[in-house]
C-alpha cells in the first residue's frame, strides 16, 4: 500500500452517525483507509499530532460569495477559498450572482476550473435559474447542470411572475435538480435596509416587515407542492417562516432551510447608532425571531447554518446605515459561532456539527460532511479550548465587515485537508 498520512490521538467525531471518541484517523490517496487502527502494510510518511483537539468532517457551508468573477477588489477565489481553509471549511456554494452571472456553462466551468487551479476548497456553483437573474427566461438549466453546477437558484432578485416561477419549478424538477429560494417579496419592503419595528423606527429607517418573507414563502410552498420540486429555502430570518416550513415538511413536502450564523445571535437592536456592519439581508429581525431561529435547530426544521459570506472593502461599509453594503464577511465566524451556539443551548457537539457538515453536504447532493472509510479525506481539525478574539488583522478574508469584532471566542481552526491535502496549518502549530 502507497504511504499517506495518520492523524492520531484527536476526539473524532462523525456526526452523522454520531460517532464520538478518541482514536486515530488513517489516510492514503486522498481517502480515508482506517479509524483506529492502521492496515497492517500501512506505513505513514506524515503523523499530525491531534491531542486535545476536535477530528471532525470539512465543514459544508451554503452560502460564499467568492467576489470572482466581477468583484475582484472585494475578493478573490484565490482569496476567499484560502479564508476558508483557514477555517476548517472544505467545500462552498457559490451563488449564481456574480458578473456575468453564471447563467452560461462557460461562466460555471471558468469559476470551478479557477478554484481548482487554487486548490483551497472546493466550489460548487448554482447555476442561475432565469436568464441574467432577470426573472423573464429561464436559463438552459440542464447545460449549466452538465457544466458541474449543484443547483439552480435566482440569488436575492425575485420573480414576481408566478407563472414564470411555476414553469421553473417544473423545469428544475424534470432535471432533478434542487432550487434555492431566496423568499422576498418584490415590492413589500423594497429598498428597505432594517427589519420594521421599534429600532427601525426610532433610527428613521425603512423598515422590511417580516410579511416580506413569508408572504414569499407561502407562495412557493404553494407551488412546490404543485410542482414537486425538490427545494431549499435560503437564509429564513423568521419565527413565522420557520413555522411554515415545519408545517410543510410536517405534510410531506421536499423542503429544507438553512438560517445564517449571525442571525442566530444578533436583533435588529444591534444596529445600535446606525451600525453599518449590521445592515444584512434579510435585516436582522426581531428578538423573538431570533428565539424561532434558534428553536428551529433544537427541532431541525432548520437542516443547515452557513456564514452567508459576503466580504466588503472598507470603504463600503462607511457610508449612511441605509447606503452602506448588505452583507458580512462570515468565513472567520462559522465554526466559533455553531461552537458558542452549542454551549448555548446545550446541545451536544456532536449533534451542532452535523448543520455544517453532513447536513448541508445531502442538501447539496454530494458525498461530503463524513469521516467514513472510504471517503474523501476532507477534514477539519480544531482547538475547542483556545481562547481569542476577533480582530480586522486577524481575519483570514479579504473582507473585515463583521459586527462581531472584539467578540470572545473559543475553538481555533489548527490544520485543514482537503483530499488527504494539507491545505492550512495554523501559524501557532509549531
Amino acid at each position: 500500500m502507497s504511504k499517506g498520512l495518520s492523524i492520531l490521538g484527536g476526539r473524532v467525531i462523525d456526526p452523522i452517525i454520531g460517532f464520538d471518541q478518541i482514536t486515530d484517523i488513517h489516510i492514503a490517496e486522498g481517502k480515508i483507509i482506517a479509524i483506529g487502527q492502521p492496515p497492517v502494510d500501512f506505513v505513514p510518511d506524515w503523523e499530525i499530532e491531534a491531542n486535545q483537539k476536535i477530528v471532525c468532517p470539512g465543514l459544508v457551508d451554503l452560502s460564499v460569495r467568492l467576489r470572482e468573477p466581477g468583484a475582484e477588489h472585494k475578493g478573490t477565489i484565490i482569496s476567499e477559498t484560502r479564508a476558508a481553509a483557514a477555517n476548517g471549511i472544505t467545500t462552498v456554494c457559490c451563488p449564481p450572482d456574480t458578473n456575468p452571472v453564471i447563467d452560461t456553462p462557460a461562466v460555471a466551468e471558468l469559476l470551478q476550473q479557477r478554484a481548482m487551479a487554487a486548490g483551497m476548497a472546493k466550489v460548487l456553483p448554482l447555476a442561475a435559474l432565469t436568464k441574467g437573474l432577470q426573472g423573464q427566461q429561464l436559463a438552459e438549466i440542464g447545460d449549466l447542470k452538465e457544466a458541474g453546477c449543484i443547483g439552480v437558484s435566482n440569488a436575492l432578485q425575485p420573480i414576481a411572475n408566478t407563472e414564470v416561477l411555476r414553469y421553473a419549478f417544473e423545469y428544475t424538477a424534470n432535471c432533478d435538480l434542487s432550487v434555492f429560494l431566496y423568499a422576498q417579496e418584490p415590492w413589500l419592503g423594497h429598498n428597505g435596509c432594517a427589519h420594521e419595528g421599534i429600532t427601525s423606527m426610532r433610527l428613521g429607517l425603512r423598515g422590511i416587515p417580516e410579511q416580506a418573507e413569508t408572504i414569499a414563502v407561502a407562495r412557493d410552498l404553494l407551488l412546490i407542492e404543485l410542482t414537486g420540486v425538490r427545494a431549499h429555502f435560503c437564509r429564513l430570518s423568521t419565527a413565522r417562516a420557520i413555522t411554515m416550513v415545519k408545517e410543510a415538511q410536517a405534510r410531506g413536502l421536499p423542503v429544507t432551510t438553512d438560517v445564517s450564523a449571525h442571525q442566530l445571535f444578533l436583533i435588529d437592536e444591534d444596529i445600535g447608532d446606525y451600525n453599518g456592519q449590521c445592515h444584512v439581508y434579510p435585516p436582522l429581525r426581531s428578538d423573538i425571531d431570533r428565539q424561532g431561529l434558534r428553536a428551529g435547530i433544537l427541532d431541525n426544521t432548520i437542516t443547515a447554518i452557513c456564514s452567508d459570506h459576503q466580504p466588503h472593502e472598507t470603504d463600503a461599509k462607511l457610508n449612511l446605515f441605509a447606503s452602506t453594503a448588505a452583507g458580512i464577511s462570515g468565513l472567520d465566524t462559522l465554526l466559533p459561532l455553531c461552537l458558542k451556539l452549542a454551549q448555548e443551548l446545550e446541545i451536544p457537539l456532536v449533534t451542532l456539527l452535523g448543520f455544517v457538515t453532513y447536513k448541508p453536504a445531502q442538501i447539496l447532493g454530494i458525498d461530503a460532511g463524513t469521516l467514513a472509510v472510504g471517503k474523501s479525506a476532507d477534514i477539519c481539525i480544531f482547538d475547542p479550548q483556545q481562547q481569542w478574539q476577533l480582530h480586522e488583522y486577524d481575519m483570514h478574508s479579504c473582507g473585515h465587515n463583521s459586527p462581531f469584532l472584539s467578540w470572545q471566542f473559543s475553538g481555533k481552526v489548527t490544520t485543514t485537508l482537503i483530499n488527504g491535502k494539507v491545505v492550512y496549518v495554523s501559524k501557532t502549530i509549531k
